[in-house]
């Protein structure tokens, strides 16, 4: 018997170690998850109890003019964001690896900066650098153009400068990601090429973008989860205005929850958003995996 207790005991000691961080996952993540899909198909404003509606909630976001416009500046900053960062980070990521100077080491302390800023800092700085006519970006627009630019007020401008602020904030981060990919590739390669006769654009096409290929597949996917999450830039600097122009679709969720009480729709919204970045993330790992087996 106490053969097999401790036998018992031994196959059920690892568990003991992983419970506690158990109890944590299933109370902030899975139950949450399970309580917002339940709650997707009632109608509920917190203070009233939940009225279970069916999939009406589901059949409005279909309708839902302002869901649509938070969904197409979301999709708009992933097209946009997610490639310009991809290409700024690997190329500065190619040029601090060739470099090795103090320049290019000062570089890269510098774009690694923002990274190490909350958002909302962020937002708050550049609301600062934006926002006013005596703001200093302004100050400089005056002097060269001759007038102010509602660089936040503008719906034609607003989106594309939370776009900029974005690459900004997140450049640093990937080209770190590149750097330690690029430390990776054996020098040999390179040193046949030398002897080939290859410049360094060839180098690059040839050797570096394609071993770079796993990073890259991680980095574009990565990316656009973040995209498809930005919620607390908008949400310091613009509010989801000037209209809707830079409503995105947390942002969207959140206005239904916290200002409207609509947390049954809110919750189908949320839902919906789940549904795309689980998509997206199934989609990495096939790549991913692929990436590995052809390696």
């Amino acid at each position: 018997m106490k053969e097999k207790g401790k036998a018992v005991f031994k196959c059920i000691k690892p568990y003991g170690y992983i419970f506690p961080l158990l109890i944590l996952i299933t109370s902030f993540y899975v139950l949450p998850i399970i309580m917002s899909f339940c709650f997707s198909f009632t109608k509920y404003n917190i203070v009233n109890p939940a009225e279970f509606i069916g999939i009406e909630n589901y059949k409005y976001i279909l309708k839902d003019n302002t869901f649509l416009v938070a969904l197409k500046n979301t999709l708009l900053v992933t097209i946009v964001v997610v490639p310009v960062q991809t290409i700024l980070s690997m190329l500065l990521a190619v040029w601090i690896v060739s470099k090795k100077s103090k320049l290019a080491n000062f570089v890269r302390c510098i774009m690694f900066i923002p990274v190490l800023s909350s958002m909302i800092l962020v937002g708050i700085i550049w609301r600062i650098i934006l926002n006013g006519d005596g703001s200093p970006l302004n100050y400089i627009a005056y002097n060269l153009l001759g007038k102010n630019i509602d660089w936040l007020g503008n719906p034609k401008i607003a989106l594309p400068v939370l776009m900029f602020i974005i690459i900004w904030k997140n450049i640093g981060y990937f080209m770190i990601m590149y750097i330690a990919a690029l430390m990776d590739i054996p020098r040999d390669y390179y040193e046949v090429a030398d002897v080939d006769g290859a410049n360094k654009f060839q180098k690059f096409k040839s050797i570096t973008v394609p071993l770079l290929k796993p990073t890259t597949i991680m980095i574009v996917f990565l990316g656009s989860i973040w995209s498809f999450q930005i919620f607390d830039l908008v949400y310091t600097m613009t509010g989801g205005g000037p209209g809707m122009s830079t409503t995105t679709l947390v942002l969207h969720i959140f206005n239904l929850s916290f200002k409207q009480f609509n947390s049954g729709y809110s919750m189908a919204v949320a839902n919906i958003l789940f549904l795309i970045i689980a998509i997206i993330t199934i989609v990495q790992r096939k790549f991913l995996k692929r990436e590995e087996s052809i390696c």
